[in-house]
């Protein structure tokens, strides 16, 4: 998994029919990188998020018959910093 920040979101009035509804958004990762990933869940511009790629990200979308290769899998809260006793 990837973990990334939303920098910019992409809509495609045109996109081949098996690709599902959502938006396609530009994630800067933690390590300066950028990729576009699929949004299916409505995620918004400075927002944390998980990034799957590759076969995991098309097999969730289809046992990889879906030319995605990013795919957005949760929006990350504020880390906990409590220390357990």
């Amino acid at each position: 998994m990837i973990r990334g920040h939303v920098i910019g979101r992409y809509w495609a009035t045109k996109k081949i029919e098996h690709i599902p509804s959502g938006a396609f958004l530009e994630v800067e990762t933690e390590g300066g990188s950028r990729i576009i990933a699929i949004d299916v869940l409505g995620c918004g511009e400075g927002e944390e998020v998980m990034v799957v790629t590759g076969s995991t990200a098309a097999a969730w979308l289809g046992g990889g018959k879906i030319p995605i290769d990013a795919l957005i899998i949760g929006s990350l809260d504020q880390p906990s910093n409590a220390k357990k006793k």
